[in-house]
C-alpha cells in the first residue's frame, strides 16, 4: 500500500521475511551448550582438562565472532516486509518493532528491476534489495522520491473503480 506524505511516502511491503540459513544460530546454540559444559567441567574435572575445555571455548568464540562480522560485512540487506518511510536521499525500515534508517550515498544507483528495487555501490555491488511491493509502480514511485523528486498531496493521481 503507497501513501504519499508531505515529504515523501509510506509503503507497506506485504512480502514474507526470509532467513539467511547460515547455520550462525545453530553455531550460537551449540557454544552456549559449550559454556555450560564448560562451566561444569571446571568444578568435576581435574585443573588440566577444565583449562584444555575453556581454551575450546574460547577458540570457537573467536570462530563465532570472525564468521559473524564477516556475514554482517558480506550480505547486501534484503528488505521484502514492513513499512517503508521514504524521503528524498534515504528511507527507514520499520518491521517488527525494530528501526533501520538507509541513507543513499551520492556514489550510490537506484534502480529498478520488475517490481524489486536495487541499490548498487560505484563497483556494481547490491547493497540494498526492496522486494515485496503489491505493485511494480510502488517501487517507481519510491524510486523517484529517493532520487529527489517531490510528489506532493496534490499531485497524487487518484482513480476509482466501481465494482
Amino acid at each position: 500500500m503507497l501513501q504519499i506524505t508531505d515529504n515523501g511516502a509510506n509503503i507497506t511491503l506485504s512480502g514474507k521475511a526470509r532467513g539467511t540459513g547460515d547455520g550462525l544460530f545453530w553455531f550460537a546454540v551449540a557454544l552456549l551448550f559449550g559454556a555450560i559444559g564448560v562451566a561444569m567441567a571446571m568444578s568435576l574435572l581435574p585443573e588440566r582438562l577444565a583449562i584444555g575445555a575453556l581454551a575450546a571455548l574460547v577458540v570457537f568464540s573467536f570462530i563465532f565472532n570472525k564468521r559473524r562480522n564477516r556475514q554482517k560485512k558480506g550480505t547486501a540487506t534484503q528488505i521484502s516486509a514492513g513499512i517503508v518511510k521514504v524521503q528524498p536521499g534515504q528511507f527507514v525500515h520499520n518491521w517488527m518493532g525494530q528501526a533501520q534508517r538507509i541513507v543513499i550515498q551520492a556514489d550510490e544507483v537506484v534502480t529498478v528491476n520488475g517490481s524489486t528495487l536495487l541499490i548498487k555501490d560505484a563497483q556494481g555491488q547490491v547493497t540494498c534489495q526492496v522486494t515485496g511491493f503489491d505493485a511494480a509502480k510502488e517501487a517507481q514511485v519510491m524510486q523517484a522520491i529517493l532520487e529527489g523528486q517531490q510528489f506532493g498531496k496534490r499531485h497524487a493521481n487518484i482513480k476509482m473503480q466501481s465494482s
